[in-house]
């Protein structure tokens, strides 16, 4: 090979590899910028007073009861983006998203099939409610959206049917107007910036601090929260970033839209907490 050709060669690597550099650094660049406008509102979620606002079994309770749809819609967020992001029709086809494929199908068998602490498979969400059944919380809200679910009726007859108070039904509404859309990359932004690492560990610490009466055991609740979040922190959490790298690709657009879903995902938790705060103020139940 000539002189000449070799310069070619190198000259065209070169510019290659400038490419994409460039190319990675602009997905970095907006990851962090959607992660810096929604700063201020994790922060208020993570400084909620709903957290020292529980000091007693009673309090446990009363959070688990509406905490418990979160855990829920949480899963319906994740089924969809798999039922983006793969086939789950028969027969089957490629998705065309082969890699984001892998990074959800790796969510779901966690989220969705993991070990509870006595080493038994089950979702997060059974994880939860085994936790609520040991500490007598109170199942009736939740179990009552799904028996209108499993009876046929859509989630908006069926929210209506079982009368929550207007912070779950909200935020409930929100996750499934997400789902609706069937664009994967504000689905994955939804589910990727409202997650359950906004639940600092000082909350876990008041939980383990708790003064309970001998009967009462928090192990179950104490390692849903324990294991959700490391999960999340260590494993699930950057794979969905990456994930929702790679389905805003170089679109601004598609950016903006993951912001603006992001952000109003996040006013809404922050909606559900207040209308904990309330609940453990009152003392009311569901």
């Amino acid at each position: 090979m000539k002189l000449k050709e070799i310069g070619k060669v190198y000259s065209i690597q070169a510019k290659v590899l400038i490419y994409l550099h460039s190319n990675i650094l602009f997905l970095v660049m907006m990851i962090e910028k959607i992660e810096l406008e929604l700063r201020p509102l994790r922060k208020k979620l993570q400084q909620h007073p709903v957290y020292k606002s529980i000091d007693s079994i009673t309090d446990i309770r009363l959070f688990m009861e509406q905490h418990v749809f979160a855990v829920w819609d949480f899963m319906s967020l994740l089924k969809q983006l798999q039922n983006e992001l793969t086939c789950t029709e028969i027969p089957w086809r490629p998705s065309g998203h082969p890699l984001s494929a892998r990074l959800i199908n790796e969510i779901v068998w966690g989220e969705e099939s993991d070990l509870n602490r006595n080493g038994v498979a089950m979702s997060h969400y059974e994880m939860y409610i085994e936790a609520m059944y040991s500490l007598k919380a109170s199942t009736k809200g939740i179990e009552s959206l799904l028996n209108n679910l499993t009876s046929g009726k859509s989630i908006e007859e069926a929210l209506q049917n079982t009368k929550l108070p207007k912070s779950i039904s909200s935020f409930l509404k929100f996750t499934f107007e997400v789902i609706k859309t069937k664009k994967a990359h504000i689905i994955a932004a939804v589910f990727t910036f409202g997650r359950e690492d906004l639940i600092p560990d000082m909350f876990i610490e008041i939980i383990k601090n708790l003064n309970v009466p001998g009967d009462e055991d928090l192990s179950d609740l104490i390692y849903y929260f324990e294991r959700h979040i490391e999960v999340d922190a260590d494993q699930h959490g950057p794979i969905a970033l990456k994930m929702v790298s790679q389905l805003c690709g170089n679109d601004p657009i598609k950016y903006e839209e993951a912001t603006n879903f992001s952000k109003r995902a996040l006013e809404l938790r922050i909606g559900l907490w207040d209308g904990i705060l309330h609940s453990l103020n009152k003392s009311t139940s569901l």
